[in-house]
């Protein structure tokens, strides 16, 4: 069982071991037999600038991948046009195995808010494994009188309105979660967007939003230095990096339940045993304690799943933000 064929590239004149791996993560089995994938370098494309939660994500699992299969993982940002432009290359790309996708919530949204795409998400990709996943977190600064979900729904019914949240740019997860928020419970408070998180916290520190939708990472700082506090996470668990934080279900409002997510794709018609084999090196990975660790830092955890559970999650996400993106009447990008 030989994962890398004649083992060339960094591994040439060696051998496979009876495991067929080089490396001291555990173990996985992608084939009976040796075969020649990968025998070059693969392009991981991140269809986002960098130090994004995609970005971000591919950086952590794709040097545990290189070091798994003897051969780099090279990360290339691709960003522009709600990350359509990236995702165009990979679709386009030849399903031999060697470009790869990192994609997710934000695809599928992009795909409910576009009017039209230069692909198919559903048919001209293949899913391999989610990655990452990463709750949204209601933030308001210290000292506000706001300090649960019940007192900014009580707040925002006494005063339909006037009731201020914050949120990056129109069309964001963020942005998107906040609608949901009001949809959900019923309150009409006022979604105000910034253009950078750095301009909504700073909103938030003087008053002018009362509360705003944000991921750790862009918050953390804050909330170390005591400026800012949490008043929920919008998952359907406590995260791992904030365990006395409750969730929004917790707090009384049992239909709402917000993930972003990251997860691997492959152009479509990709043979199905590169897709196997990256799956289960996705699976061998994951519950590595240095890849955890590093994700939970920056307000991720790390999951995989098998390939019909990814397709699955992204056709769920794109139904839902695309009823979100309806009712709220946000007009359709060209």
């Amino acid at each position: 069982m030989c994962l890398y064929g004649a083992c060339r590239y960094r591994h040439k004149e060696r051998k496979c071991d009876v495991t067929g791996r080089f490396s001291s993560r555990p173990e996985f089995s992608p084939s009976a037999e040796c075969w020649q994938w990968p025998g070059r370098p693969l392009r991981v494309i991140v269809p986002y600038p960098p130090a994004g939660g995609a970005d971000t994500t591919a950086r952590i699992v794709y040097a545990a991948l290189s070091e798994q299969f003897g051969q780099q993982f090279a990360v290339e940002n691709r960003g522009g046009a709600g990350g359509t432009i990236g995702e165009e290359v990979v679709a386009k790309a030849a399903p031999d195995g060697y470009t790869l996708l990192m994609t997710g919530n934000n695809t599928a949204i992009a795909t409910a808010l576009f009017k039209s795409l230069p692909f198919n998400v559903l048919n001209d990709f293949a899913s391999v494994s989610t990655a990452s996943f990463f709750d949204l977190l209601i933030v308001t600064r210290a000292g506000s009188p706001l300090h649960t979900v019940g007192d900014l729904i009580k707040a925002a019914q006494a005063n339909p309105g006037k009731l201020n949240i914050g949120t990056i740019v129109p069309g964001s997860t963020q942005n998107l979660a906040a609608l949901l928020f009001n949809s959900t419970t019923g309150i009409k408070a006022t979604v105000v967007t910034f253009r950078t998180s750095p301009d909504m916290a700073n909103a938030v520190l003087r008053g002018d939003v009362d509360v705003a939708f944000e991921f750790y990472a862009a918050v953390h700082g804050f909330l170390d230095s005591e400026k800012m506090v949490v008043l929920a996470s919008t998952g359907a668990k406590r995260t791992a990096y904030l365990p006395n934080v409750p969730t929004v279900i917790e707090s009384g409002i049992k239909d709402y339940d917000v993930v972003s997510w990251n997860g691997l794709s492959v152009p479509a018609k990709t043979p199905k045993t590169i897709i196997d084999t990256l799956n289960a090196a996705m699976k061998a990975v994951m519950p590595d304690p240095d890849i955890q660790a590093k994700a939970q830092a920056v307000g991720m955890e790390m999951r995989a799943s098998t390939p019909e559970d990814m397709t699955a999650r992204m056709k769920a996400d794109i139904a839902k933000w695309g009823d979100v993106i309806a009712k709220a009447g946000i007009q359709e990008r060209d």
